[in-house]
């Protein structure tokens, strides 16, 4: 028992709060993905070369971790910043990993405490977008997003690996277990890759799915 003193909340981790959303094991699961709120930025071309994406990354770290320290500063609750994600797809429909990189197009997401309000959300990025003068940031939006059943599995090496797993989860897993898919492919990003090497990037590739009439 303590008196006299301000106990704190632990720091909430997303990742290990939510097991079921952010670590699946190495075969295909289904899982059902509740509402959540995301800050998203659209974007198109190789993440690999186009400038647009760093800086559309480096948006979301900015007012992420300013909503952050939001939270910890004013509402006395704190939590590691959460993993970012990506929705992939094309002109032509989801499937988009047999076409050059070019082609791409993505949001990526990053996803925000739902203690906070969406309008004071809306005005931390307002407020950071002035403070680091930027109209990336500017740029970003908040998304309300119910992926509902999913497919979902842990991919671990290079993202350039991923092709087959994504093959055989389109081509094999959903026909056969009687789904259709009904949202963008989608991807957490639970490793960095600045600091880790390819091999051991950890990766939750995700399809949105519904049941066949």
């Amino acid at each position: 028992m303590t008196t006299g003193q301000n106990v704190r909340m632990a720091t909430l981790n997303f990742t290990t709060e939510h097991k079921e959303l952010y670590q699946p094991g190495r075969e295909f699961e289904v899982v059902n993905v509740p509402e959540l709120v995301f800050l998203a930025i659209d974007g198109a071309g190789d993440p690999n070369t186009v400038p647009a994406y760093t800086a559309a990354v480096e948006a979301l770290y900015a007012a992420s971790y300013a909503i952050k320290f939001h939270s910890k500063r004013e509402l006395d609750r704190d939590y590691v910043v959460a993993p970012l994600e990506g929705l992939w797809w094309s002109a032509a429909g989801h499937d988009f990993t047999g076409l050059e990189r070019s082609e791409w197009l993505w949001t990526m997401l990053i996803r925000q405490p739902d203690w906070i309000s969406i309008g004071e959300l809306q005005g931390l990025v307002e407020a950071t977008s002035l403070k680091k003068k930027s109209d990336t940031i500017a740029d970003l939006r908040l998304e309300v997003i119910t992926e509902g059943l999913s497919v979902q599995v842990m991919h671990i090496g290079p993202y350039s690996d991923e092709a087959p797993t994504i093959a055989r989860l389109h081509q094999e897993f959903i026909p056969a277990n009687g789904l259709v898919e009904t949202g963008k492919h989608h991807e957490i990003y639970l490793g960095d890759p600045r600091r880790s090497a390819p091999e051991k990037l950890r990766t939750v590739l995700r399809q949105p799915v519904r049941r066949q009439d």
